[in-house]
């Protein structure tokens, strides 16, 4: 399975009304939504600044975003 990692993210309340209004208009979850969305905002970073580099991506210290139930040294349930 995939790592995934959380990022909480603080909203005001107008900015999470519209932005429920959007996933109901585009057919996502508000989780579906915020990649799209964070998905385009780096492509176009990209665009206007230059690729992210493989090199410059590993440099990144992600573990304290990591999910503990998807951490390799979670204990299965089985």
């Amino acid at each position: 399975m995939k790592q995934t990692y959380t990022v909480p993210v603080k909203l005001p309340e107008d900015l999470m009304r519209k932005l429920l209004i959007v996933c109901k208009s585009e057919g996502r979850t508000p989780n579906n939504q915020f990649l799209f969305m964070l998905r385009n905002n780096i492509q176009y970073y990209e665009r206007t600044k230059g690729k992210i580099s493989p090199a410059a991506m590993k440099e990144q210290d992600v573990t304290p975003y990591l999910d503990v139930q998807d951490s390799p040294d979670a204990e299965s349930k089985d």
